[in-house]
């Protein structure tokens, strides 16, 4: 990491966001011997876990772990990481890139890996155990906490699929309507439950319950309080994409936030300008977001690689 003054510096390319779909491009980005940056705010979504899993040759790591081995990597191939946030970005003949401490760079193309936040919902106790035993993904964690007493805390009736989707790696679980009225499942839904063994609780859920620093219980608001070791929830997303936004790159709104549309290789809509990771989805994991940074990264020196070319052909 360099704490180098970096006003009006020009890069081939600044990578904005040092998670694991900016730390991948950039890796790809100084192999090619493009002169990279990456801006990194350090807050990655997965940070309140206290490893990851499903990644290959890196299943269990902890996240923090896995980000220090990738910025060593990059260090090797000399591209620059700065802690610093994007507060702007402007086109021009080249990208002028804004920085919340103050001055900016130059770029000629910009790869946003921003990624998300997750909003918890808004009861009692789900937040301050959210990556411990307040989980959101069973691909993530279903493992971890298999056979355990599971709770599922409903946001819409959508949290029907979460609940059949948990009850694969436990064979008690509890679905908790919270503010979902019944009758708003279908029967197919109910049915569905019924076939997985799921019980279902009607009625607000008041908060949960610890004990010696463990998830005990989950009250709901007449009093009753489930014993649950476990509980999913789904955090409603909320895209980091106002710099593709400011862009005009064209959007695309979906049930799980607004996204940009992109290209296999992850270019929006604006030359010169892709994204990677949950900027681009609410579903890329780790894994997932690595592989789109490499995807965007050598698209990008296969276009400047022909940029280069035809400007010496025009000279």
């Amino acid at each position: 990491m360099t704490e180098q003054n970096l006003t009006d510096s020009r890069y081939d390319v600044v990578v904005v966001g040092g998670g694991a779909a900016g730390l991948s491009a950039a890796l790809v980005l100084g192999r090619a011997r493009h002169r990279t940056l990456v801006v990194d705010a350090g807050e990655p979504r997965n940070a309140p876990s206290a490893h990851m899993q499903g990644y290959l040759s890196r299943d269990g790591m902890p996240p923090a772990e896995f980000l220090a081995l990738g910025r060593d990597e990059i260090a090797r191939y000399g591209v620059e990481l700065v802690r610093d946030r994007v507060t702007d970005v402007a086109r021009g003949e080249d990208f002028t890139v804004a920085l919340e401490r103050g001055g900016g760079v130059r770029a000629r193309r910009i790869v946003v890996a921003t990624g998300l936040e997750d909003e918890m919902p808004d009861v009692p106790g789900v937040a301050g155990r959210f990556g411990r035993d307040v989980l959101h993904c069973p691909f993530c964690h279903g493992w971890e906490v298999r056979d355990e007493p599971f709770g599922v805390l409903a946001s819409s009736p959508a949290g029907v699929h979460q609940a059949l989707m948990v009850s694969r790696w436990s064979k008690d679980v509890t679905f908790f309507l919270h503010r979902v009225a019944e009758e708003e499942l279908s029967d197919l839904d109910l049915r569905r439950l019924a076939a997985a063994g799921v019980d279902v609780v009607p009625g607000e859920v008041a908060g949960l319950v610890v004990e010696d620093d463990r998830l005990t219980g989950v009250r709901v608001a007449d009093g009753i309080v489930h014993s649950r070791s476990v509980v999913f929830v789904a955090p409603r997303p909320v895209p980091q994409t106002g710099l593709l936004e400011r862009l005009g790159a064209e959007m695309d709104e979906t049930p799980f936030g607004t996204y940009p549309v992109v290209d296999p290789n992850g270019l929006t809509s604006v030359p010169g300008v892709w994204a990677a990771g949950n900027a681009i989805g609410f579903t890329e994991q780790v894994v997932h977001a690595a592989s789109g940074g490499y995807r965007a990264a050598t698209a990008i020196v296969g276009d400047l690689r022909m940029a280069d070319l035809d400007a010496a052909l025009g000279a």
